[in-house]
C-alpha cells in the first residue's frame, strides 16, 4: 500500500449508504438454494467477487469504505493488507458476538478469507503502478 491511507471519496460515501440498500433490494429477488453444493459455490463465488470488488473501488482511488479505511490505515503503518483486513474483520466479528450476534460458516469464511483475497486483488487493480508491489509485502 501507499505509505498514506486512502482519502475518503465517493466510494466511502457509497459504501456506507448504498450497500445496505442494495442488499435489501437484492435479497428477496435471489433464490435460496437448498443443496449444500450450491450454497458452498455461492459462498465462495461471493467471497471472491467481494475481494475483487474491494480491489476495484479502492484501486480506482474512489475512497475506502469504513472497514477498508481501517485496513488501509493499518497497512500504511506496516501491516500487510492480508493481516490488516483480517484483524479488522475479526474485530468486527468480536463486536458482533458481544452484541449477541452468531457466527456461521459464511461469517467465519468472510472474516478469515477476505483479507487474503483483498491482498491478492488490490495490488493488481491499483491504478497507481508504483504501489502494486508494495501492497503484497
Amino acid at each position: 500500500m501507499d505509505p498514506t491511507p486512502c482519502a475518503a471519496g465517493i466510494g466511502t460515501f457509497l459504501n456506507a449508504v448504498i450497500i445496505g440498500v442494495a442488499v435489501d433490494v437484492a435479497d428477496p429477488l435471489l433464490p435460496t438454494p437448498d443443496g449444500i453444493g450450491w450454497r458452498v459455490l455461492l459462498l465462495v463465488t461471493g467471497l471472491v467477487l467481494f475481494g475483487a470488488g474491494t480491489g476495484l473501488y479502492i484501486g480506482a482511488g474512489l475512497g475506502p469504505g469504513p472497514r477498508d479505511g481501517l485496513m488501509t490505515g493499518l497497512a500504511a503503518r506496516g501491516l500487510s493488507v492480508r493481516l490488516a483486513r483480517t484483524v479488522v474483520e475479526l474485530g468486527a466479528l468480536a463486536v458482533g458476538v458481544l452484541l449477541g450476534g452468531s457466527i456461521g460458516v459464511g461469517t467465519a469464511a468472510f472474516a478469515f478469507g477476505i483479507g487474503p483475497l483483498v491482498h491478492v486483488f488490490l495490488p493488481r487493480l491499483d491504478m497507481d503502478a508504483d504501489t502494486r508491489l508494495a501492497a503484497v509485502h
